[in-house]
């Protein structure tokens, strides 16, 4: 099912699904750099692999004809700084959790990231009404996407301890949640 092709508007970013035109910039964001800062924060314990940009256009050219739009792109000033993604972990019963990864660090401890969470979890909340609860999971070794989702309500739903290694020591595997109503009652419909 596809999200819905508008933009979500907010102060600092906006949100929209990702377009033709955006692939070169997109994937100079992920790929341009042989160790990019952001993978330091994003999964680290999970091998980075680069890929080239042919490759890379087939597979979003593939996504964007099939609909799926599960990924978009978060705008500051003007230009891509991230995305956020939603991928159901069980659709049958309804779980679906999102993501988030600002590529830019320059966007860091600025508010856009809590703004995308804010505003990927209210959309998608109203376009799939059928889904009663949204999470995502980070490492105990980044606490900035722990704060994220404290400050927006979201509580702590589990915590694997040691369950991911990275750089010669053990972190917690984190899972935040929010269900639709708590969000609803913080956030309005």
């Amino acid at each position: 099912m596809a999200v819905s092709a508008s933009v979500v508007k907010g102060i600092k970013i906006d949100l929209k699904p990702i377009d033709v035109e955006d692939f070169p910039v997109l994937w100079n964001l992920i790929y341009g750099e042989e160790e990019p800062e952001f993978k330091k924060w994003d999964a680290p314990y999970f091998p980075w692999k680069r890929v080239d940009f042919k490759a890379f256009e087939s597979v979003m050219l593939e996504r964007i004809e099939k609909g799926q739009d599960s990924q978009w792109l978060i705008i500051a000033e003007d230009e891509i700084i991230g995305s956020v993604t939603y991928y159901w972990e069980y659709e049958p019963t309804k779980w679906m959790e999102i993501g988030i990864t600002i590529y830019s660090p320059n966007h860091w401890n600025g508010g856009y990231g809590t703004e995308a969470i804010k505003l990927w979890t209210s959309h998608l909340f109203r376009v799939f009404p059928q889904i009663p609860r949204l999470g995502y999971t980070t490492w105990s070794g980044n606490k900035r996407m722990i704060q994220v989702g404290l400050k927006l309500g979201m509580q702590e739903e589990a915590r694997i301890r040691k369950a991911r290694f990275y750089n010669g020591e053990y972190y917690d595997s984190v899972k935040l949640g929010v269900l639709r109503e708590e969000w609803e009652e913080m956030y309005g419909k």
